[in-house]
Parts: C-alpha cells; sequence; structure tokens
C-alpha cells in the first residue's frame, strides 16, 4: 500500500516537473512567436507561480519569468478580450508628473487633462476607444475599482511584475486582462510605448 502511494507521489512530481519545464518553454517562446495551449500552460504557471519564482530568484532572473507569463497570458486571452464589452484601463500613478495637481481618491488619480504628463492624452485616448480610465498607486486601489465597476475587462500598462500580479488577482474576478508592459521600472518617471498601447486599444476596438 505504502509502495503505492510512494510511486504515485513520484510519479506526480515528476508529472509536475515536465508539465513546469514545458510550460516555461512555451512562455519563453511566446514572446517571439504563436503557441499552442497558451491558456493551458498559463494555468500550469500560474499554479506553480511561486516555487517557480524561488528557483528564479536563486538561478535566475525572476524579470524573465514575469515577462515569459505576461506575454503568454496576452496570447492566451487574445480571443476573450476581443469579446469584452465593458473595459477598464488600469496604469500606474508612476507615469504621472511629479508636478501633478490632481487629487488622490479611494479609486486612484483623478486626471484634470492639466498637460504636465501623457496622461492628458491617454485620458482622451480612453474615451475614445470605450475605457474607463484609473491610475492607481497600488493593488488596494483596484479592489475598490472593481467593486465599483461591472467590468469584464482590463486594459494594463505596468511593469512585468506588476502586469502578471495584477492578471493572476483579476483572473479570480473573471475579469479578462492584457498588458502592456512599460519601457522602463521605477516609482516615478516611468513611460509606456504610446504607440503600442495605441496598436493595441485600434486592436482590440475593431
Amino acid at each position: 500500500m505504502y509502495d503505492l502511494i510512494g510511486i504515485a507521489l513520484i510519479m506526480v512530481v515528476v508529472v509536475s516537473i515536465s508539465l513546469v519545464t514545458l510550460a516555461l518553454f512555451v512562455s519563453r517562446a511566446s514572446l517571439n512567436r504563436n503557441v499552442w495551449l497558451a491558456g493551458f500552460f498559463v494555468n500550469i504557471l500560474d499554479f506553480f507561480y511561486l516555487p517557480i519564482k524561488a528557483i528564479f530568484q536563486k538561478y535566475s532572473d525572476t524579470q524573465k519569468l514575469e515577462r515569459w507569463m505576461v506575454s503568454l497570458k496576452n496570447m492566451a486571452h487574445t480571443s476573450a478580450f476581443k469579446k469584452t464589452k465593458h473595459r477598464l484601463l488600469l496604469a500606474p500613478h508612476c507615469m504621472r508628473s511629479l508636478d501633478c495637481p490632481a487629487a488622490s481618491t479611494m479609486y486612484g488619480i483623478e486626471c484634470i487633462s492639466c498637460g504636465k504628463c501623457i496622461f492628458s492624452k491617454i485620458k482622451t485616448d480612453a474615451e475614445r476607444y470605450n475605457y474607463t480610465l484609473f491610475i492607481v498607486a497600488g493593488s488596494s486601489y483596484v479592489r475598490h475599482i472593481i467593486k465599483k465597476e461591472s467590468a469584464d475587462g482590463a486594459l494594463l500598462l505596468a511593469c512585468h511584475y506588476e502586469l502578471n500580479k495584477v492578471m493572476r488577482s483579476l483572473k479570480r474576478k473573471n475579469i479578462t486582462t492584457y498588458g502592456v508592459p512599460l519601457l522602463n521600472d521605477g516609482c516615478y518617471a516611468t513611460e509606456v510605448d504610446y504607440s503600442k498601447m495605441i496598436e493595441v486599444m485600434e486592436y482590440f476596438n475593431t
């Protein structure tokens, strides 16, 4: 009896390691080409995320893992995101001007289109493509927002780590996500590839 349990456990471990290894290979490949079963491999990486991240912290770079996972999730979510009707645009406050005069609420920074940073343009773009813009300073804001808004989709602007974190969180709320990575990390003066963001909005608006 105990022998059978031991054999079963060994098989589970071997299969799990094999699936995780394959999922990592597929996620890395998704950076350059379309891959099959993206959604299936996303679920594997999400399920084993913490132990995988621990391994990357010790032997590699966690930024690679986050970048691969975001790429794979974007690929897996493309079809479902196209079908969403009420979309949020969640952007980080670190993109705004250091002289930003806008007030902060429980739902984020309320852009007043002062022209001091790119959010003046992004606010207009969000309205044009039917997104509800929220400029947030952390995940606690996102929790308030999704309680307020009955959204089924969210376009995210953030660093790869935050993208993956929010994607995993909103997945549990049945909100389909798509991420546009920032060009640089940091707590201020971060930037997004504006043309890429517009390209994504245009694609999902057709």
